[in-house]
């Protein structure tokens, strides 16, 4: 945990020229983000082992009106949408929920300035915190980053 869960659709899997965005590069940036944020004591906040970030295309779509809003304002009726969803473990303050949502954010925005710029495009981003009923973990990842 934190698992970051990016559905999208497939049309941004095309070339930077045709609309779509590089969603491999978004994932790094992504997580690199992630590792970067500390708490309020300069901790920080999630384990280098731990965290992973997961991106989908969606077999099937359907987005809003299907394209003729789009068409009528001249960005195309070839619309796309991202939903990401990062889920942590509980026990973290509210300024570090805010601190993680903005700095997401920030990466979001960056990423995707020429689509939002030249396409029409639904971009939601949601931090979810939660009490697990159920959390085991089975993982050699952990031990690389736990080394004295």
């Amino acid at each position: 945990m934190p698992h970051l869960v990016i559905l999208y659709t497939p049309n941004l899997d095309k070339p930077a020229s045709e609309g779509g965005a590089d969603m491999g590069a978004l994932c790094r940036e992504l997580c690199d983000a992630m590792l970067a944020v500390r708490d309020e004591a300069g901790k920080q906040v999630f384990p280098t082992g731990g965290t992973r970030v997961l991106a989908y295309p969606a077999a099937h779509s359907a987005i809003s009106d299907g394209g003729a809003a789009g068409i009528a304002a001249g960005l195309g009726g070839d619309y796309a949408f991202v939903y990401m969803n990062l889920r942590m473990a509980t026990g973290r303050s509210a300024a570090t929920h805010q601190r993680v949502g903005e700095a997401l954010q920030a990466v979001v925005k960056a990423h995707f300035a020429v689509q939002l710029a030249t396409r029409a495009i639904g971009i939601t981003m949601q931090v979810d915190e939660g009490h697990e009923v159920f959390d085991a973990k089975t993982s050699s990842l952990h031990p690389l980053f736990n080394r004295s």
